[in-house]
């Protein structure tokens, strides 16, 4: 599942986002969600949020 809809992602969901320095790259981190930073309903390059790690990116997995 992709992570574009706000209503699908909460806290404490596992998922893979792509980080700001790996966007060239593709590169997924894995992680569960803290805390949600986009605000609209959707987006469509995946909703921004911060990890329990402290690693904020868009989602563009659900696991």
């Amino acid at each position: 599942m992709g992570g574009t809809n706000r209503a699908d992602i909460h806290p404490g969901l596992e998922v893979q986002i792509v980080l700001k320095k790996d966007q060239r790259t593709g590169a997924l981190t894995k992680g569960i969600v803290k805390d949600l930073l986009t605000k609209s309903p959707t987006h469509p390059h995946g909703i921004k949020v911060r990890l329990e790690s402290g690693d904020v990116g868009r989602v563009k997995e659900i696991l």
